[in-house]
């Protein structure tokens, strides 16, 4: 049996028009993020044969290709639930969400200036990669981090809670070379509900990363 599955969507192809048309949807979840749920499946069968074999040759390049795909499993299914077709704006008191509202103050002086940072570090990743709203344990605060072909440049123990997929299959079909573009839009988008829930999770599991016995 696989260890990893594909998730389903949480909406329909379309929920997201027109910041990302419903052709742009099924590709990337029904091809790409399946890829890496393969691959990462796949490579773990091959490294139990290597451990049954003994044979290490490859472990370099298998382990490389499990991150790989694994992290991109993991981004792929957290970005799915962060965007809803209701979302967009700031989160709020109002709305139930403004633990998150006074961490990203608290984190980055105001809202205007941690989108201004997350849209930079999205927009500017180079090659294929993401921009990042983490929780980072040590000071308990959010931090904003660029993660480069789904893995480096990242804070250990930091919690994922937003992510935004700046891989060219997120958005070229409709925003051709212009990455700037899908990235501003994409906060109209974004789900603070769910954004939230991740915030609340990952502080309560807060003590998980033992830094001294």
């Amino acid at each position: 049996m696989a260890t990893y599955t594909l998730p389903e969507l949480p909406y329909d192809y379309a929920a997201l028009e027109p910041v990302i048309n419903p052709q742009i949807i099924e590709l990337h979840h029904d091809k790409h993020h399946a890829a890496y749920v393969k691959g990462a499946n796949d490579t773990l069968e091959q490294l139990e044969e290597a451990r049954d074999k003994g044979a290490w040759g490859a472990i370099n390049g298998l382990q490389k290709s499990l991150a790989f795909h694994l992290s991109g499993h993991i981004l792929h299914s957290i970005y799915w639930h962060n965007m809803t077709g209701d979302g967009g704006g700031e989160p709020l008191a109002a709305d139930g969400v403004g633990d998150l509202a006074d961490a990203i103050t608290e984190s980055f002086g105001s809202f205007a200036g941690f989108k201004s940072q997350l849209t930079k570090a999205a927009a500017t990743t180079q090659g294929s990669g993401w921009g990042v709203l983490a929780y980072e344990p040590v000071s308990g605060k959010l931090i904003v981090e660029q993660v480069y072909d789904h893995q480096g440049n990242i804070g250990q123990g930091s919690v994922p809670i937003l992510v935004f997929d700046a891989w060219e299959h997120a958005f070229y079909l409709q925003y051709k070379n212009q990455k700037v573009d899908f990235i501003e839009a994409m906060w109209a988008v974004v789900n603070w509900q769910d954004v939230a829930k991740r915030y609340a999770a990952a502080k309560q599991r807060a003590d998980v990363l033992l830094l001294a016995p």
